[in-house]
């Protein structure tokens, strides 16, 4: 696996901020609708020029990055997303600094959303995602903030909606994904820099 930082035993530094973007791990879902939460955490890696490095401990890959003065520890679960809370939690009881209510984003795919809309929430339900609704229970609280990429849905006609979201995104949606997941990268530093309640005035308004 791809390390981050020194060595993969130069301790991790303490986060201030969690932010956990959902997928499967492996080559063969990377491309899927499922795995735009590792999208956007990927995009803010390579932007503060950091690896990932896996942590078993965790079952994750993990980066440290600095938004907007705030240490944040990105995360991408292994454990596949129906387990995605067993991450959540390994963290939060590694660092008990961390509140999940105040210190948390989770980022991942909504099919009631268009391709590349997203929508910032302070707490909520799972809206019938696996992997939100494994990180509400694990964590035991909806006080979880999110953002939710929309990958549009497959409607009565289409595919099962598994099928739908274990599939890649279609040509005529990959013009708009990269700006997407631009701005979604952007909104999270929104949510670090100015809290949930300012970056939702701002991002859910753009799209």
């Amino acid at each position: 696996m791809a390390q981050s930082g020194d060595s993969p035993s130069t301790p991790l530094p303490t986060p201030e901020i969690l932010i956990v973007g959902l997928g499967n791990p492996g080559e063969q879902y990377s491309a899927t609708r499922h795995n735009v939460g590792f999208w956007i955490v990927d995009c803010l890696a390579e932007r503060a020029g950091v690896i990932w490095r896996e942590e078993p401990e965790l079952e994750a890959l993990v980066a440290c990055v600095e938004l907007h003065g705030r240490t944040c520890l990105l995360a991408k679960p292994l454990t596949y997303m129906n387990r995605s809370g067993a991450t959540a939690l390994a963290v939060c009881e590694r660092w008990p600094s961390l509140d999940p209510t105040t210190d948390l984003l989770v980022l991942y795919d909504d099919m009631d959303l268009p391709t590349g809309r997203i929508r910032l929430r302070p707490k909520g339900g799972n809206g019938g995602h696996n992997g939100i609704g494994d990180i509400i229970e694990a964590l035991a609280t909806k006080a979880i903030s999110r953002l939710r990429f929309g990958v549009g849905h497959p409607g009565a006609d289409g595919p099962p909606v598994i099928d739908w979201v274990l599939s890649p995104f279609a040509e005529e949606e990959a013009g708009v994904l990269r700006a997407a997941v631009d701005r979604a990268a952007d909104a999270v530093g929104g949510v670090v820099e100015g809290g949930i309640v300012s970056a939702m005035g701002q991002f859910n308004a753009q799209s």
